[in-house]
């Protein structure tokens, strides 16, 4: 049949987008390493998005405990999802994990060559405690093909080797994972030992506590059958490595065996378990705990794979209580691993890295929908409840709520009577007091007199308990409840937006281990309380009780320290803040992309964990009827983890003359530096282009009349051109081009802008009377020379040269 090339036109695919070149500037993210080539380049150093992707969280204890430990495997939708916007993406139901006190090590895996975690994933683990590896695969034809290259000498292996482990101490995560599922030669076999030897060695030297875990896939004669459990055709493998993730299709009798393989390394023993229920024992999905239930009575270790198995298949009845619910099943089988606080200072706003809104101090600064786990701070120890009764309190996370930092905290939700409280653990730690008093401060949002407290339970060195209540008032209810009961002191803070309250307090345990921290929800009692006859059912008679009443109370956050102080920010005249790849767009709507990277002017690392970063639209600011310039607001633009941040595409009002970005820097107690004294850099925005030509709008005048003046500077040996445009406010633009001007008149000309330009009204206005009179002379003689000399060029208002004898 025939067909028109205008059918065929209109049909036609769109064209493909651009192929991705990590060399060039874009929005930063992270991805892997698809071919050996460019692994044995180290192309991935050079590319633009390498800075971005170091974790910036070091990881506090490098030694596995000795026991049996659980391993999470991360595999979902292929990987780089969400996860891959490093400075955040915009879904505010991406994909989490927040119970990382039920792991020991996350494995990030997907099915390329070279999979490097994420730094969100890493740096969220990291202050958990928790060790993050990488994985290296090959499987299929370009697996066989990969291997075949990668073993084919002592040396490339051992070079390889090399390659990945500096990979992993330059990003920062832990280690890697071994997965060949690939058939081999035999020949091909010590070569193999020679890799995965020389891996875990080089690993050891140049990262204490690092990982190198083998998956159960090839034998050690080359054939690709796996095992489900440790024995003799993949042990040599376990020997020269730190452990061994075994396939998860094993028999109830294999995790015993396998730890009698072991000896005295059974908890190096790793039985996998796949959520999705592929030929797993027990059944994965909501009965993953089956199988943990016989690894733990067998005293091995477990590796859960694919829990986004939640997320994936959508479980009802929505991914945060499907997710609490099947991870409180891990809980039940398996105990928690991780417990904090264990160290000073200890910090969370309950953030879980996704949300609605973004909030500091209270007060709001963004109403943007995000994701970022980076983010995400020490995750409370919640209890999953179920369907809690309408009669109890609801305890949840919340992120729509009002927060007061990131973008979440800890609602409190039901009813609760008159004289009564309800109490819930929020953290269980392991922190040991010393002499020095501890300072806690927590914030609270609540309606009504639905009272918020914290109770600390204590432990001594002879098992002693000891409970201290941190509440208000309202307390004659607790007198017998708790050892000690101490009422915090409100601070007022100029910064702190309404209806929250900042409390702090203060306790000695000296020689004490704190090892729980709960919330304590609580109804003070009245004098004239309301009564209602409540109906019974049991043939009784009917009796008055009090009325329960709606509770609502919001904690916004925890920080516990040995000082009051908050942490000291430096000036901002000790950074060094600079812009790169600076890119300004043509068009009918201007923007620019820049990449902002600062540093300490001594030399020194920075010990601040994330910083804020916004940007002020500013223009020169006319003169109104009363005589005062409208100030900038201050836009929020995102967060960095690492020392630069990368700004795409932001819009530009026409009326902006120059963009000041501001690095907020944040401290590890969560309080954020003054904008007023952060750290910034400052952007002139370039020339619009007019007939052609880009010009630099040196002067612009409103109705009234008023001067503005952007200035920009121009190149050297330059000479002016000018342009009259004529319009509602008459504006001006004048280009410099190459040739050879007079030194004089340069400098003259543009010191006078440069110092019109930085000059503000109210600035003029508060000089005195005399300078005032100086500087409006100096402006209108500078006006009145440059129309003089346009005028007396050609008395032409087309493209004029002037010449500044």
């Amino acid at each position: 049949m025939f067909v028109s090339n205008e059918h065929q036109s209109s049909t036609a695919d769109p064209p493909p987008p651009p192929q991705f070149d990590p060399t060039q500037p874009s929005i930063p993210i992270s991805y892997p390493i698809k071919t050996l080539e460019d692994l044995g380049s180290r192309a991935y150093f050079k590319s633009f998005h390498y800075p971005f992707n170091i974790c910036s969280v070091p990881l506090a204890n490098s030694v596995l405990d000795n026991r049996p430990r659980v391993l999470v495997c991360h595999d979902m939708q292929g990987g780089y999802v969400d996860d891959k916007w490093i400075q955040g993406g915009s879904n505010p139901d991406a994909y989490a994990i927040w119970h990382w006190y039920l792991i020991d090590v996350f494995v990030y895996f997907s099915h390329n060559l070279v999979t490097l975690p994420p730094p969100c994933w890493t740096n969220t683990a990291h202050r958990h405690g928790v060790k993050v590896l990488g994985t290296f695969i090959t499987e299929w034809d370009e697996g066989k093909a990969v291997c075949n290259k990668l073993l084919s000498t002592k040396e490339s292996a051992h070079m390889y080797a090399e390659l990945l482990s500096e990979l992993a101490v330059a990003l920062g995560f832990d280690g890697w994972l071994l997965n060949m599922e690939v058939e081999l030669e035999l020949e091909q076999i010590p070569n193999l030992k020679e890799f995965v030897s020389h891996l875990t060695q080089i690993m050891h030297s140049s990262l204490p506590g690092s990982l190198v875990i083998w998956y159960d896939s090839v034998t050690i004669d080359g054939a690709l059958i796996w095992q489900n459990q440790l024995n003799d055709e993949n042990k040599p493998f376990f020997d020269i490595c730190d452990g061994i993730f075994v396939n998860y299709s094993w028999e109830e009798s294999y995790p015993r065996s396998s730890a009698a393989v072991a000896g005295d390394r059974k908890f190096d023993v790793y039985m996998g378990i796949d959520v999705f229920g592929r030929g797993t024992y027990g059944g994965g999905k909501w009965t993953t705990n089956v199988a943990l239930d016989v690894l733990k009575k067998d005293d091995v270790s477990a590796a859960i794979f694919a829990p986004g198995w939640v997320y994936e298949t959508k479980q009802p009845p929505d991914f945060q209580t499907a997710q609490n619910h099947w991870w409180s099943l891990v809980e039940k089988s398996w105990g928690a691993v991780k417990f904090y606080p264990e160290s000073l200072p200890f910090y969370s706003n309950f953030d879980q890295g996704h949300g609605y809104h973004i909030s500091v101090e209270g007060g709001q600064v963004s109403d943007a929908p995000w994701n970022n786990i980076s983010s995400q701070c020490f995750q409370p120890f919640l209890k999953f409840s179920g369907n809690p009764s309408p009669d109890t309190i609801e305890v949840f996370v919340d992120f729509k709520e009002a927060s007061y930092r990131g973008g979440g905290n800890i609602t409190f939700k039901g009813t609760l009577e008159e004289n009564t409280d309800f109490t819930t653990r929020i953290f269980q730690g392991k922190l040991l007091l010393g002499a020095v008093p501890l300072h806690i401060t927590h914030s609270v949002k609540s309606e009504g007199d639905s009272l918020l407290g914290l109770a600390l339970q204590f432990s001594s060195t002879a098992n002693e308990r000891t409970s201290v209540l941190l509440a208000s008032w309202g307390t004659n209810q607790f007198s017998r409840k708790f050892s000690k009961i101490i009422a915090p002191c409100q601070v007022n803070k100029p910064r702190t937006a309404p209806g929250w309250a900042v409390l702090e307090s203060s306790i000695e345990m000296n020689g004490y281990t704190l090892t729980e921290i709960h919330a304590v929800c609580y109804r003070p009692k009245h004098e004239y309380a309301q009564l209602r006859l409540e109906n019974r059912t049991d043939g009784s008679e009917d009796t008055l009780v009090y009325s329960p009443k709606e509770y609502h109370a919001v904690l916004g956050h925890i920080t516990m320290n040995t000082s009051k102080e908050n942490t000291y920010f430096p000036p901002s005249s000790s950074w060094l803040v600079e812009g790169h790849y600076i890119k300004w767009s043509s068009g009918s709507s201007q923007t620019v992309s820049v990449k902002i990277d600062w540093k300490s002017k001594d030399g020194t690392d920075s010990r601040f964990p994330r910083y804020n970063i916004y940007v002020e639209k500013l223009s020169e600011q006319a003169v109104r009827d009363h005589g005062v310039g409208l100030g900038a607001v201050q836009e929020y633009l995102g967060v960095a983890n690492v020392e630069a941040f990368y700004v795409s595409e932001l819009p530009i009002p026409a009326t902006t003359s120059s963009l000041k970005f501001i690095i907020q820097v944040c401290g590890v107690d969560g309080v954020c530096q003054n904008l007023d004294d952060s750290p910034y850099f400052q952007l002139d925005v370039k020339a619009t282009t007019v007939g052609g030509r880009k010009m630099f709008q040196l002067f612009s005048y409103d109705e009234m009349n008023n001067p503005i003046n952007p200035w920009t500077h121009s190149t050297k040996e330059q000479k002016l051109l000018g342009r009259k445009s004529y319009g509602k406010l008459g504006n001006r633009h004048f280009e410099w081009f190459n040739s050879l001007m007079c030194e004089r008149s340069k400098a003259v000309i543009r010191g006078l802008l440069q110092n019109t330009s930085r000059m503000k009204i109210r600035e003029l206005q508060r000089l005195p009377s005399r300078e005032t009179k100086i500087w409006v002379i100096m402006i209108l003689s500078w006006m009145v020379f440059v129309i003089l000399l346009c005028k007396l060029s050609n008395g032409k208002w087309g493209k004029e040269t002037l010449v500044f004898p």
